[in-house]
């Protein structure tokens, strides 16, 4: 089903995909928005992983026997809508991981373990999720490394000026998210990936972000390193990709061993397996993988622009109609963003306001988001955050503004 145009009516369309938006929430039509924490899966992704067992189901690479086969196929066929969907250079660049974190902790544990020296300093900003700082604390302790942060403005954004003051010859890695998950901000990729190659570090981007929402072209961006989830795409939990450069998986060592990632085995040496493999090892998440290729292609089909159309529609009227009410606070009040609004009203508590909305059937997300530095530069306990897909509707945003304001009126 091939949309040209998101009109009321395909937007009809597209919801009905989603069984799980059918239901009730308390009495009430649920609304979901709480897309940012994971999105809901259509009917593409969900017979794909039911197809999968029901008539495919065997472990992948191995076997020579039919449905090893076929499951193999469907593997790897999702290794190359992925590589498509990034536009990485080589299908072997793709390394499928159980998620963003997992890849961050990848790079992590190899390349930088390898490459980081006592001295050596990685950059990060103050708008990361808690998955793209703790793993590089770690890395930096254990290697004797230091860990700088690039400061952001009063409205979330980061300072560029800055940044560049941070770099020096002792910069080895720069990691960045795309999109901020608690705010919604899109940081400048180009700018800061030619600023970090000239000084001679690498970039290492959390996408997790931004791969729902618009084009991805990691060859354009130049970036090192991509991190992705299936589970905020309209795919399954569980599963998600790390792309790097050729070169640059060529040079880190495996990060776990086991079956898939090696070559040959004695007792005396292991030689390991070639790209994508050596950092896949054991059973990987096969359905996962092959729901996530379900999910690519639905997108697709239903148009990247679209989506992004949708989504920066429903984002922009929200923000209007938020701003109408009494006390409100919108956090990260910018132009460059991905369908979050990120807010506080007066003096009520984040958690207050969400179970009020729950109760309502509204479905949004409070608190820290896993971004608790972030919280603590806008002296906040945290927001609540109500985050868009394509399924989402105007009358649904009317719907979260009502309940807002019926909350604000509850809690004041």
């Amino acid at each position: 089903m091939k949309l040209p145009s998101l009109s009321h009516m395909n937007i009809s369309q597209i919801r009905s995909q989603f069984p799980i938006l059918s239901q009730e929430v308390n009495g009430k039509q649920l609304v979901y928005l709480d897309n940012a924490a994971s999105s809901q899966k259509p009917l593409a992704v969900i017979n794909a992983i039911s197809n999968y067992y029901k008539n495919d189901h065997a472990n992948v690479h191995r076997g020579v026997h039919t449905l090893s086969q076929r499951a193999t196929t469907q593997f790897e066929t999702a290794r190359k809508t992925v590589q498509q969907f990034l536009n990485a250079k080589h299908d072997h660049e793709i390394i499928f991981t159980s998620g963003t974190t997992d890849s961050i902790n990848l790079v992590s544990q190899t390349w930088a373990r390898k490459h980081l020296n006592a001295g050596d300093e990685v950059i990060i900003s103050h708008l990361e999720h808690h998955s793209n700082i703790v793993p590089w604390q770690m890395v930096c302790d254990e290697k004797g490394a230091k860990l700088k942060v690039i400061p952001i403005d009063e409205n979330g954004e980061v300072v560029l000026d800055e940044f560049r003051k941070l770099l020096s010859k002792s910069t080895k890695i720069v990691a960045i998210n795309h999109v901020s998950n608690t705010l919604g901000v899109i940081n400048p990729i180009e700018e800061i990936t030619e600023s970090a190659h000239k000084a001679g570090a690498i970039v290492c981007i959390d996408g997790a972000q931004a791969a729902p929402h618009m084009k991805i072209d990691v060859q354009a961006l130049d970036v090192d390193f991509y991190s992705i989830s299936a589970h905020k795409m309209y795919g399954p939990t569980g599963v998600g990709v790390l792309y790097g450069k050729e070169t640059l998986l060529n040079d880190a060592p495996p990060w776990r061993g086991g079956g898939e990632m090696i070559e040959t085995v004695t007792f005396e040496k292991t030689t390991y397996n070639s790209l994508p493999y050596k950092f896949e090892a054991g059973t990987p998440h096969i359905e996962g993988v092959i729901a996530l290729g379900a999910a690519i292609r639905w997108m697709q089909e239903v148009g990247i622009d679209n989506i992004q159309a949708q989504e920066e529609k429903l984002r922009a009227y929200a923000t209007q109609e938020l701003k109408k009410i009494d006390g409100m606070r919108i956090i990260a009040d910018v132009e460059s963003k991905a369908a979050v609004v990120s807010f506080l009203v007066g003096e009520i508590h984040p958690y207050d306001m969400g179970t009020l909305l729950d109760q309502m059937g509204i479905a949004v997300r409070t608190g820290h988001h896993c971004a608790e530095p972030l919280m603590t530069h806008f002296q906040i306990p945290g927001t609540v955050r109500a985050s868009f897909a394509v399924y989402n509707t105007m009358e649904e945003v009317d719907t979260l503004v009502k309940g807002v304001k019926r909350a604000a009126t509850i809690l004041e």
